[in-house]
């Protein structure tokens, strides 16, 4: 049995690689495409934009009038363009994977209150390998705690407009978690001038905005005499996409509820 998927945002970088991930599942139908109506894009094949060919489904500037296309809608795009996106699918019972980060507190907020009527996937990062790291995460801060120093490094091609990264700002939120800290009161994003002495609590953030760099990330956990480090670098926005095929299989038979990819995983 295939899914039908609708890709939102399907004219940009991640939603091109989410066209060529469906079209390689077997399992997945890429049922409906959608961008913002100025985009040039509109009335254009999502396959010949993405180069995989025709694939008879149109590009659309209004995700209502075309809901029924789809069971899963998969949004990699902006905090506004996702939450607008959350009402129809909201309305009308679509389940929704989503890879946007930015979001604010109270567009979380209504995310979870979305997730009691539609069933969602909500991951900073689609990736295995990352979501991997993230248990891995959790263990060393578990038994490191509070006699290692942790700083977050993370890098990301020019175009990234948020910082840090969503993927980051989860592992900080892993480490806090558990070594018993609130990350709001420790995170230091960035250093500059004279900062005196490091808190022994703080979290540290850094982050880098290069070129193409697709995605690389490191917590570095730093004590007396040693430095465990926990590294993941993605090569290619692929890995995303197929991550989120993943997760668009798992949530689809699910009738309510909000998840995240270890849950998809099983880790």
């Amino acid at each position: 049995m295939t899914i039908k998927i609708g890709i939102n945002g399907a004219n940009g970088r991640m939603g091109k690689a989410l066209t060529r991930a469906c079209m390689q599942d077997q399992n997945m139908q890429l049922a409906a495409a959608f961008e913002v109506a100025s985009s040039d894009s509109i009335g254009l094949d999502a396959g010949e934009v993405a180069g995989t060919g025709r694939t008879g489904v149109t590009i659309h500037g209004d995700l209502k009038n075309h809901h029924a296309d789809f069971e899963v809608l998969i949004d990699f795009t902006t905090p506004r363009c996702t939450m607008q996106a959350l009402k129809v699918c909201r309305v009308h019972g679509k389940s929704m994977v989503i890879g946007t980060t930015g979001f604010t507190g109270q567009q979380q907020r209504e995310i979870q209150q979305a997730s009691a009527e539609i069933s969602m996937i909500v991951a900073p990062n689609m990736s295995i390998g990352v979501n991997l790291c993230l248990k891995l995460i959790q263990t060393a801060a578990t038994i490191l705690s509070h006699d290692y120093d942790v700083e977050i490094i993370e890098a990301h091609h020019r175009h990234k407009v948020d910082a840090p990264s969503g993927t980051a700002l989860r592992m900080g939120e892993i480490v806090a978690e558990s070594s018993g800290r609130n990350l709001t009161e420790c995170a230091v994003y960035s250093r500059q001038g004279h900062t005196g002495e490091r808190d022994r609590e703080a979290i540290g953030f850094q982050s880098i905005r290069a070129g193409d760099i697709v995605g690389n990330h490191t917590v570095m956990f730093s004590g007396t005499g040693e430095s465990v480090e926990i590294t993941h670098k993605a090569t290619s926005r692929m890995t995303y996409a197929r991550g989120a095929m993943c997760a668009a299989a798992w949530v689809a038979p699910r009738p309510r509820g909000l998840y995240d990819m270890r849950a998809v995983l099983g880790i």
